[in-house]
């Protein structure tokens, strides 16, 4: 790292945040450790404007764990709307229910035991000890890790992720005070979402420029392949599965097939759409009406 250590890299990018975070509510100092949960679960692949209005509406509807699982999972896939990745309002309901079930309706600190509820992986486990608790644990998100791979290994992109690498980098500058490592953990994902962004960095700007490898070295262009860019939406399964959902969601009971039916003009590609909603547990089949409905458990 040029001209500088880890510590004085994390304490520039902890000073910075101090000053720069975004008033985001889920990082007020009065949310509880659902709160940060769902916006855990929310954010995956999701960017924050979307999930501000959604996570906003959801806590007022059910601001404890209880208050979800007092409901059948349609209401969350229906609440849930076009966020995206749906599969993720069932996941919140089961984890809802399983912490009334296992834990007393409150969210556990422990990572095995957050590790053993529905759709909590390893980053989404250490992100809730770290932000809600205050634990002391290495978080690595897409942003975090073009930070690193920038300020830290002089590169434009970072490599494909690996939990046992990127975890290491991210250790190797975690201060040791839990209050300054919460701080550092989130000031590293706010850099690269804020400043350190993928196409438009903004360095003149950046805390840590005089730090900065990347910059450095002259901002040499990222090697190896490119990522690949997503699939297209207009005309794929994925457009056809939103349409599906969007009739169920605006039901409030069974959508014939014939219903559905005219929704996309292929026949083939809708009913493989159907059929991989069934199967993710978004959508149920309802015999006596020939139609589906959103999971009611």
């Amino acid at each position: 790292m040029p001209r500088s250590s880890p510590a004085r890299f994390a304490d520039a990018v902890v000073g910075w945040f101090a000053g720069a975070a975004r008033p985001l509510p889920w990082r007020a100092a009065d949310r509880s450790a659902w709160a940060v949960l769902v916006s855990e679960f929310m954010l995956q692949q999701t960017q924050v404007s979307r999930v501000l209005p959604k996570w906003e509406a959801w806590m007022a509807r059910w601001p404890t764990p209880a208050a979800l699982a007092a409901e059948p999972a349609a209401e969350a896939v229906r609440a849930w709307d076009r966020l995206g990745y749906p599969r993720r309002a069932l996941w919140l309901h089961r984890a809802a229910t399983e912490l009334v079930e296992r834990h007393g309706g409150e969210v556990p600190r422990d990572l095995d035991a957050l590790l053993a509820l529905q759709g909590v992986g390893p980053y989404t486990a250490r992100a809730i000890a770290a932000f809600a608790f205050g634990d002391r644990h290495p978080v690595v998100d897409t942003n975090t890790r073009r930070v690193i791979a920038r300020a830290i290994e002089g590169r434009a992109r970072a490599d494909a992720p690996s939990a046992a690498r990127d975890l290491a980098a991210m250790e190797a500058l975690l201060p040791a005070d839990r209050d300054a490592a919460h701080a550092f953990n989130a000031g590293a994902m706010e850099l690269g979402a804020t400043v350190c962004t993928a196409r438009a960095p903004k360095c003149e700007v950046c805390p840590v420029a005089r730090m900065c490898a990347w910059r450095a070295a002259g901002y040499p262009e990222a090697s190896g392949p490119a990522p690949r860019r997503p699939a297209r939406f207009e005309g794929s399964d994925r457009q056809v599965r939103g349409l599906v959902m969007r009739e169920l969601r605006a039901a409030h009971g069974p959508v014939s097939r014939a219903e559905l039916a005219s929704l996309w003009a292929d026949a083939e590609q809708l009913e493989r759409a159907i059929a991989g909603l069934v199967a993710d547990g978004l959508a149920v089949a309802v015999a006596e009406d020939d139609g589906y409905a959103l999971p009611h458990s």
